[in-house]
């Protein structure tokens, strides 16, 4: 019987581990997204919304300068936030046309308006919002209790001023 050395063996569990985690994330990113019947060409989808921010904490919780990394992917930071939505709050109208993200719901309800949804899409604990080239949206809690939201995205150094552009 051939035997494997303790490498082989990590290597195995992290293969094990890599693959469980992204067939969970298959899942759960089906989760809250538009119904394939309900997708429409952007800008036909939900109305525009609020142009501020309202019952929302945002806080930045690490970044990275890409183009210090092996990648050297020039004027882009690897940004990761906390998103804390009061019931009734809201994330204002914006883009990421230019800025790609993930958002990971880790309590809560909260309720996204995208441009390319005709119905409201309804994200749950556990849920995963791709924000992609092509996503303009705003979100609310209508929920009855506090929603935390835990974003990812490619931001753009150059703009320093919009650190927090939801």
């Amino acid at each position: 019987m051939n035997r494997m050395t303790s490498s082989s063996w990590r290597r195995v569990a992290q293969a094990t581990v890599v693959a469980a985690v992204a067939a969970l994330g298959a899942t759960a990113a089906r989760a809250g997204e538009c119904p394939a019947d309900q997708r429409v060409p952007d800008g036909r989808g939900q109305a525009m919304g609020p142009a501020m921010p309202q019952g929302v904490t945002d806080v930045v919780r690490a970044m990275t300068d890409l183009s210090r990394e092996p990648l050297a992917l020039q004027g882009r930071a690897f940004r990761l936030r906390q998103l804390d939505i009061q019931p009734g709050g809201i994330v204002p109208w914006h883009s990421h046309d230019n800025r790609p993200a993930m958002i990971y719901t880790v309590s809560g309800e909260v309720t996204e308006y995208a441009s390319s949804c005709a119905v409201p899409i309804v994200h749950r604990a556990g849920d995963v919002a791709p924000e992609k080239n092509g996503t303009s949206h705003w979100w609310k809690n209508t929920g009855s209790t506090p929603a935390v939201l835990i974003s990812v995205d490619l931001f753009p150094v150059d703009k320093p001023h919009m650190e927090h552009d939801m």
